[in-house]
C-alpha cells in the first residue's frame, strides 16, 4: 500500500500539486456567507461585476456571439488561429502604434491560445531553457508559479516598488538591472514577465519613464550578452481598462526613434487575453504575439508556437476568434463595444477613487494603485487580516506578502465599508 494515496501512480511533479486555488477558495467562502443570508461583500473574484453583483457583460459581444453561424460554434479553428483574428490580436495589443512600429521595420507573429494563460504557457515552454529562472516582480499573479514549475523553470524576483526615491516611482530599476545581469551571467536565457499596465494584484501601472528604463535595461543586457536570448513578455490581461492601454507601443517607437539598436537576441512578446476586455472569460481566447525586426525570426517562432499548441491543446477555441473579428471590422459595432468597455472602465475608476479616498480617511496604508481590477495592501501576515475581515463578512484574498482587494467585484456602495473594516482589523 502507498503511504500517500496514488503515490505510485503519479510522477514527482504531480505529487506536488494539491490543495485548492486560494482565490477561488475565498470566493467560495463569500458565496457561502451570501447563501446563509449575511450582508457580505465580495472582494475576491477576478471578475468585473456590476453594482448589483451580476457579471458585467458587454452586450455587443454577447449579441454577436449569439448571431454567429452554427459552423463557428462547432468547427475547429486552424491550428495557429483564424488568420483574421491573428491580425486583429496584433492591433488589440499595439493599438494605434501598430502602423508606426511596422514602418520601423518590425515583423509580427501571433498564435491563438486558450486565453492569456495559454499565451503564458507558450512562452514558458519555448523561450527559456529548462532549469533557467524567469524574472517576475515579487508581487505577482499566483498561478505564474505553476506555469513555471510545470515547464521545468525556476523563479527570480525583483521588488514591486523601489526602496528609496528614484526617477521611477513605480519601477525598482536598480534591483531590476542587477537581477537581469545576474541571470545573464549564469543562464542561456533571460525572460521577464511584466504584468503592465493594470498589474494584478495591485493595480499598479508604470510611468512612460519607467517603461523606457525597463526596455533600455533589457536591450543593454542583450547587447552585452549576445549569446543569451532575452525576452520581455508583457502580460496585458487588464490593459484595455487602463488609461494608457498601449503605452508600451509608444515606448518601443520612442526607443527606436532615439537610434537605439535592436539586438538580434532580444524579443518582445505580448500575452493577450480577451477574457476581460470582451467580458468572455469562459470562451478562453487569447494570443501570444511576438515583435522582432527579423522576419526569419518571427516565421521560425510561428512554426514553434503553432506546433506547441497542436501538441498541447490542439487548436484554440474558434467562436470568439470569429466573433471578435466581425465585431471590430464593423465601425458601428466596434464603436458600441468601445463605448461599453469605457463605461466599465469608468465603473472601475470610480470604485478605485472611492477606495483610495476612504483609505486615506481611515489611514489604511494601501499600495499605489492606478488601473484595472485590483488594489493591494502590503502585510506580513495577510491570512490573519483576511480572516478578521471575514468576521465582518468582508471577503478579500490573502496572497504572499499582502492582500488583494478585488475592486472589480465589490459594489460601489460597499467600498467605504471595506476600507473601514480594514482599518478596524489593522488596529
Amino acid at each position: 500500500m502507498d503511504d500517500v494515496p496514488g503515490a505510485s501512480l503519479v510522477n514527482a511533479l504531480a505529487s506536488t500539486r494539491q490543495g485548492n486555488d486560494t482565490i477561488f477558495g475565498w470566493y467560495a467562502r463569500f458565496l457561502k456567507a451570501k447563501e446563509e443570508g449575511h450582508d457580505a461583500i465580495n472582494g475576491t473574484a477576478g471578475l468585473l461585476l456590476e453594482d448589483d453583483g451580476s457579471l458585467a457583460i458587454n452586450d455587443v459581444v454577447d449579441q454577436m456571439l449569439r448571431q454567429a453561424p452554427p459552423l463557428e460554434f462547432a468547427s475547429y479553428a486552424p491550428l495557429k488561429g483564424l488568420p483574421d483574428f491573428l491580425d486583429l490580436s496584433i492591433s488589440l495589443a499595439l493599438g494605434d502604434h501598430r502602423e508606426a512600429i511596422e514602418a520601423l521595420g518590425f515583423n509580427f507573429v501571433s498564435t491563438a491560445t486558450p486565453g492569456g494563460s495559454g499565451a503564458l504557457f507558450l512562452a514558458a515552454n519555448n523561450l527559456c531553457e529548462r532549469g533557467d529562472a524567469i524574472l517576475l516582480r515579487n508581487r505577482h499573479w499566483g498561478p505564474y508559479a505553476g506555469f513555471l514549475k510545470g515547464c521545468g523553470l525556476e523563479m527570480a524576483t525583483w521588488p514591486l516598488l523601489p526602496d528609496d526615491e528614484n526617477d521611477y516611482p513605480y519601477f525598482a530599476d536598480q534591483a531590476f538591472e542587477q537581477t537581469v545581469e545576474e541571470l545573464a551571467n549564469k543562464q542561456k536565457t533571460v525572460m521577464v514577465w511584466l504584468n503592465d499596465p493594470a498589474h494584478n494584484p495591485t493595480g499598479l501601472t508604470m510611468t512612460p519613464q519607467g517603461r523606457r528604463a525597463a526596455l533600455d535595461i533589457m536591450m543593454a543586457s542583450a547587447s552585452k550578452h549576445p549569446e543569451v536570448g532575452h525576452t520581455l513578455l508583457l502580460d496585458t490581461a487588464y490593459s484595455l481598462y487602463a488609461d494608457s492601454p498601449h503605452g508600451w507601443g509608444q515606448t518601443i517607437i520612442d526607443t527606436m526613434n532615439d537610434g537605439t539598436p535592436w539586438p538580434e537576441n532580444f524579443l518582445i512578446t505580448y500575452a493577450l487575453s480577451l477574457s476581460k476586455s470582451h467580458t468572455a472569460y469562459g470562451l478562453r481566447t487569447g494570443a501570444l504575439i511576438g515583435i522582432h525586426p527579423d522576419e526569419d525570426v518571427t516565421e521560425r517562432l510561428r512554426d514553434i508556437f503553432g506546433t506547441t499548441g497542436r501538441q498541447t491543446w490542439s487548436a484554440a477555441p474558434r467562436l470568439l476568434q470569429y466573433t471578435s473579428v466581425q465585431l471590430h471590422a464593423n465601425e458601428e459595432t466596434a464603436q458600441a463595444w468601445s463605448d461599453e468597455r469605457y463605461r466599465l472602465q469608468e465603473l472601475l475608476t470610480k470604485r478605485r477613487e472611492t477606495f483610495v479616498k476612504a483609505c486615506g480617511t481611515y489611514n489604511v496604508p494601501i499600495n499605489p494603485t492606478h488601473d484595472g481590477f485590483f488594489a493591494w495592501l502590503e502585510h506580513d501576515d495577510p491570512e490573519s487580516i483576511t480572516e478578521a475581515c471575514a468576521q465582518h463578512h468582508v471577503y478579500l484574498v490573502p496572497l504572499r506578502g499582502g492582500i488583494r482587494i478585488g475592486l472589480c467585484a465589490m459594489p460601489s456602495d460597499g467600498i467605504e465599508r471595506v476600507a473601514k473594516t480594514l482599518a478596524d482589523v489593522l488596529n
